[in-house]
């Protein structure tokens, strides 16, 4: 018999918002890549230069694969940028870079909420694979199951919570470094600010939906007891 999941549109506006907020990402940094910096500093000569201003010299920069791959390893103290970012002189290049800068900066100043970002990767990890089988077999074996899977994916809520602010930082940083030292002048400002906005609300996006998919998950499972 065909069953009906009405809890399946719940998800429905977070996934407009999810794709509204990739394909407006994807246009700033499309539109920003074009635009030269005036000093034609590339990415990776930027975030080198900004990690020896703020005194970190044991964090390295490499190039990796991919559009918008761009992130920092905490653990390896490594830089990555995607080529695009870190061989080009765009004011889309810089800011990303600056970003990923701005996340070691956090590391080295022991920025509270990127340190317990970090201490929940695992669980944020468990929780987007599991928590949706976990709910499944607990509906036929155990209500614990459940009440673990359900666990699991609240740690993926806290985890894109969290991420909020250290983004939001990471952000705030990179614009400061890149005006305050001279790499960008006043009039390029606007441009790498609104490449790093866009960015920004693909986390809020992100939080939304799976602020989303908890509730379907306390809907479906939540109200369900243990057998006698």
């Amino acid at each position: 018999m065909y069953y009906y999941d009405w809890t399946m549109l719940l998800l429905i506006p977070g996934m407009i918002i999810a794709m509204y907020a990739q394909a407006r990402v994807k246009s700033a940094f499309a539109r920003y890549l074009k635009v030269a910096s005036v000093k034609g500093t590339t990415g990776a000569a930027a975030a080198r230069e900004l990690l020896e201003k703020n005194g970190i010299t044991d964090v390295s920069v490499h190039a990796v694969q991919g559009t918008l791959s761009d992130h920092y390893d905490p653990g390896n103290k490594k830089l990555f940028l995607s080529g695009e970012v870190y061989h080009g002189t765009s004011l889309a290049s810089l800011a990303v870079a600056a970003h990923e800068t701005g996340h070691a900066v956090q590391h080295k100043e022991h920025y509270p909420p990127l340190a317990v970002r970090s201490a929940i990767v695992p669980v944020a990890r468990f929780g987007s694979t599991l928590a949706l089988p976990l709910c499944i077999l607990g509906m036929f074996f155990s209500i614990f199951l459940v009440h673990v899977g359900i666990a699991l994916f609240a740690g993926v809520v806290i985890f894109q919570l969290v991420t909020l602010p250290v983004e939001f930082d990471a952000s705030r940083r990179a614009m400061v470094m890149l005006e305050g030292y001279g790499m960008l002048g006043r009039e390029e400002i606007p441009g790498a600010s609104s490449v790093l906005r866009a960015a920004a609300l693909t986390y809020v996006a992100a939080l939304m939906m799976s602020l989303l998919q908890l509730l379907r998950l306390l809907l479906l499972f939540g109200g369900r007891r243990r057998r006698n």
